[in-house]
């Protein structure tokens, strides 16, 4: 089974991979029980064909902030500095925060 689906042009495109095995357009992808992220970059149409077993994943895409990344491990800021702080809360146990209604 095909999937197709169109992006918006000025739209950056990945694939959260959870279960199966899947061609996104060029990429083969055969995730072995781990999560996989396909990066597609830009475009105006995604296709993703199937594996015999079936796929399921995630397709996100959206229009790009034009901000700095700092990107280690699970964690995303915008620089190096906020990235330190992050992981220093996160060993503290203060990185999650609730913010009532």
């Amino acid at each position: 089974m095909t999937f197709h689906h169109p992006i918006p042009a000025a739209h950056s495109v990945f694939a959260y991979v959870f279960e199966g095995e899947a061609r996104f357009d060029t990429e083969t992808l055969s995730p072995t029980g781990v999560a996989h992220v396909v990066l597609i970059g830009k475009g105006t149409d995604v296709s993703v064909s199937a594996g015999s077993d079936g796929v399921r994943f995630l397709l996100i895409s959206g229009q790009p902030l034009g901000e700095p990344v700092a990107w280690r491990g699970p964690i995303v800021m915008n620089t190096d500095e906020e990235l330190a702080t992050a992981f220093d809360e996160f060993e503290k146990g203060t990185f999650l925060k609730y913010v009532s209604p």
